[in-house]
């Protein structure tokens, strides 16, 4: 979590200067504390004064401007943060950070600074693929930097290519995680389902149900921050994806079924926290299904119980966990699911509490254990409650 973090901002001469206003608003938003410091690139594109206002802070600037406090600026900034970000991130900016050149304010702070860093780099296409830059990135990421892939598409400069500023909320995403210390499932696989299935009834129509996907992704994001390489196998959602998971897209139940079965050999830790459709119809339409004046019979048979295909074929030290989500009898079906699915947790949720269940941005859960140990945690956001889950699991993992 960003909240109450001290986030050092730098900001380079790069016409993505512009965006940062809006990463700094963000972090402001998240609760972070941020201290700009801006090359003179930089305030060609965006006055201090702007971030000044955003940030509530004034903007550092030169390497020799009159020292405000009894330590040097740049020594005083790189001991203060707890995490350096750069973004964005020029050539000249990456080149002099991987060979420690210090001749400005920020590169001297960044010299400086022994706290964790993250840089977003933005420049055109030609310098971004240039061998220079490419070895410059990779010796900073030797070094530990954690680093933001720019996205493709269309540059200020005309071209079209990869080297545009990333978006805010993946750089927030990169920071954070530069910041979780601990990484309790380094160098695990993680498998994580999300969002409903849909079922066709014809080309036109389909079952489905109310699941937004969030609490999955929110769970692929968790263990991620958490160190694990992650394969997202994501039904039919309004989500933007996560970059730094293995996306799999599917709509089904069947497909889902089939491209969890694939990721879960490979898999250390396997949540199946997707909404899939218990029932599909039996044959669906080649054709609309016109209106007419009398009902629709739609045959319906069952879909496979993935999870508990899933517990049938678990491996010796594979840890699963399940989420049951109902209206009704709570606990008493999530033990029962927890036992007949051979899973080691079950994260239950009851749909009828408010700030509960599908659509909302909270969640409330009630975690059970196959060892019959129970833990019920209060409301919370989707993106806390997932940190919880990640954890219990992790602890399930290292058989604490």
């Amino acid at each position: 979590m960003l909240s109450g973090k001290k986030i050092l901002l730098g900001i380079s001469g790069s016409i993505a200067a512009y965006k940062a206003c809006d990463l700094a608003s963000q972090l402001v938003k998240a609760k972070a504390e941020v201290q700009v410091i801006m090359t003179d690139g930089a305030c060609q594109f965006v006055t201090p004064l702007t971030l000044q206002t955003l940030t509530g802070r004034p903007v550092m600037r030169g390497l020799f401007d009159e020292v405000k406090q009894w330590k040097v600026d740049h020594i005083g900034a790189a001991g203060w943060c707890d995490v350096f970000l750069v973004a964005p991130a020029t050539a000249n900016v990456v080149a002099k950070f991987a060979c420690g050149i210090a001749d400005d304010l920020l590169s001297a702070t960044w010299l400086a600074c022994q706290k964790p860093k993250v840089i977003a780099p933005a420049m055109n296409t030609a310098m971004y693929e240039s061998p220079v830059t490419q070895e410059n990135l990779a010796r900073l990421a030797n070094l530990g930097v954690a680093f933001v892939q720019p996205e493709a598409g269309l540059l200020a400069c005309g071209d079209v290519g990869r080297g545009r500023l990333a978006d805010s909320a993946l750089i927030l995403d990169w920071t954070e995680y530069a910041l979780e210390q601990e990484k309790p499932l380094a160098g695990r696989r993680v498998l994580v389902s999300a969002g409903p299935t849909q079922e066709a009834i014809d080309p036109v129509r389909c079952l489905t149900n109310h699941s937004s996907g969030r609490m999955g992704y929110a769970v692929a994001r968790a263990a991620w921050l958490a160190g694990a390489q992650v394969t997202l196998v994501s039904g039919p959602v309004h989500l933007a994806p996560l970059p730094y998971c293995r996306m799999v897209t599917v709509k089904s139940a069947a497909e889902m079924a089939q491209a969890v079965k694939e990721a879960a050999p490979g898999a250390q830790l396997i949540v199946k926290s997707a909404a899939v459709a218990d029932y599909t119809p039996v044959a669906a339409s080649s054709q609309k299904i016109k209106k007419s004046g009398g009902g629709v019979n739609l045959e319906l048979k069952p879909t496979e119980d993935i999870l508990k295909a899933l517990g049938r074929e678990k491996k010796s030290g594979q840890v699963m966990v399940g989420f049951a989500a109902e209206t009704q009898d709570l606990l008493a079906n999530a033990v029962k699911k927890l036992r007949e699915k051979n899973v080691d947790m079950i994260a239950a949720n009851d749909l009828t509490m408010e700030g509960a269940g599908f659509g909302g941005d909270t969640n409330i859960l009630t975690l059970l254990f196959a060892d019959g140990r129970k833990l019920e945690l209060p409301r919370m956001s989707k993106d806390e409650a997932a940190r919880r889950i990640i954890a219990e699991a992790a602890r399930l993992l290292s058989g604490k």
